[in-house]
């Protein structure tokens, strides 16, 4: 059974820092990629960060700078360190795993999501 588990969602102030955690675990073939995807309240899902097991990183131009995400490959583990954070970042933010099986198709498993509030 896959699970995709987030932690380290919680209430941080203006400036201030979080760092959320994703593991995942029962997935058979390869975890090719991981990333943070992010919903506020009335808008669409949206990445703000992944990383692929070659270490190449992509960030939405909202975080660069700001955020930071890293992957321990043989954990199938993400990381996603939040400095600076401003009150825009709240949403709640899932974790996605990416699959590859040895004729390329590719899976994708998500978490069920930890909430980030920033607020002062």
């Amino acid at each position: 059974q896959v699970q995709v588990v987030e932690s380290g969602g919680g209430l941080a102030q203006p400036g201030g820092s979080l760092r959320l955690s994703c593991a995942a675990s029962g997935i058979v073939f390869r975890v090719a990629a991981m990333g943070w995807y992010r919903q506020a309240p009335g808008k669409e899902r949206e990445l703000v960060a992944a990383i692929t097991s070659g270490g190449s990183t992509n960030y939405a131009d909202s975080v660069k700078g700001r955020f930071t995400i890293s992957m321990v490959n043989a954990k199938n583990t993400v990381y996603l360190q939040m400095n600076s954070l401003k009150l825009e970042d709240t949403a709640v933010y899932y974790c996605n795993a990416e699959s590859l099986t040895t004729t390329r198709v590719r899976a994708n498993y998500w978490g069920q999501g930890t909430q980030v509030t920033v607020s002062s």
